[in-house]
């Protein structure tokens, strides 16, 4: 009997998170370990008819101070409550193909910045309009060939310093000042040590003093793994190898969540070491696949991970690349 009650409290407990959806009632899945035990929230993000509301994605998710979700989809942006329902959007030529996004505020507003690789430019913008309010083309002043620009990844130091990333091409991490101005570069393509190949992911790195870049080098052989550089582009060293093919990284204290485009999250402490795998997709057919129609997702498996935020809560927001637009929200257990 007493098995059976604890049994029955259980089921209750998850059909709380129960919400219609394709193929009948969509359960919430728990996933994780220790400190960082998540459940997901099924349905979150979809519109009034249960389907996305965002089109292909291919791109990234951050947060506002108010708790706003933005996130970037090959049409443009869309910004959701923390309940999931949509409170505006910016879908023009100017938001569209955001490929990575940082938010920062400055003077008390709040600017985007993020790299638009088919667009071939970085950019910075309010969020609160979408104003945008500096572009970044290809620097002419490096004085490097500009015959593929096309950026992935924006990150911005302390003293408004704009590293951008142009993963998809030369894999040159190009510098400006706050301005836009041109200052240096550094990186090349490769599989040696200190090059990169596939520099697709990049974040200012927090967690230390002084702080310094964490770079996702997703198609490094034979695995893809994280870098530390200084922030005038000297070599640290490795972070952590064998990962697959890490795409981005978001830190909250001491902690970095790093999507992984095979399917599933990794979330690494300070020393670095893996303390949770989230969402982990064994299908070889499903995982690292943009294809995945919405009738075919399974609450709780990652596809193409590909973009995360934590929000002041410790909860998770994660995206996939994906042909309907897929965002995910999980939420931390206490």
């Amino acid at each position: 009997m007493t098995k059976f009650i604890r049994l029955l409290t259980i089921a209750t407990l998850l059909s709380q998170f129960s919400i219609p959806g394709y193929g009948g009632e969509v359960k919430s899945v728990r996933m994780g370990s220790g400190i960082m035990t998540f459940d997901t929230v099924p349905g979150w993000g979809l519109g009034d008819d249960g389907k996305s509301v965002l089109g292909p994605t291919h791109g990234g998710v951050v947060i506002d101070k108010e708790g706003s979700i933005y996130v970037s989809a090959n049409k443009g942006l869309v910004v959701f409550s923390p309940e999931g329902k949509v409170i505006r959007s910016y879908v023009d030529e100017h938001h569209s193909n955001m490929h990575d996004m940082e938010i920062r505020d400055e003077d008390g507003t709040e600017y985007i910045y993020a790299a638009r690789n088919q667009d071939r430019e970085g950019i910075k913008f309010r969020a609160s309009d979408g104003e945008v309010v500096l572009r970044l083309p290809f620097p002419k002043d490096s004085r490097l060939s500009p015959f593929m620009f096309n950026p992935t990844a924006i990150t911005v130091a302390a003293n408004g310093d704009i590293y951008l990333s142009d993963g998809y091409a030369s894999n040159v991490i190009f510098r400006f000042d706050k301005s836009g101005k041109y200052l240096s570069h550094f990186g090349d393509k490769g599989n040696e040590l200190e090059q990169f190949n596939t520099a697709h992911g990049m974040t200012l790195d927090s967690r230390y003093d002084p702080p310094r870049l964490l770079i996702c080098d997703r198609n490094h052989k034979p695995k893809g793994r994280l870098l530390h550089y200084s922030l005038d582009g000297k070599f640290i060293g490795e972070v952590v190898t064998g990962l697959g093919m890490p795409t981005s990284a978001s830190i909250q204290g001491d902690y970095v969540s790093v999507p992984d485009l095979h399917g599933r999250l990794v979330i690494l402490d300070k020393s670095n070491t893996i303390m949770a795998v989230l969402g982990h997709n064994a299908d070889p057919e499903k995982r690292g696949a943009h294809g995945v129609k919405q009738e075919d997702w399974i609450e709780g498996i990652f596809s193409g991970t590909h973009g995360s935020f934590w929000d002041k809560d410790g909860n998770l927001y994660i995206q996939d690349w994906n042909v309907d637009g897929r965002i995910i929200k999980l939420m931390r257990v206490k």
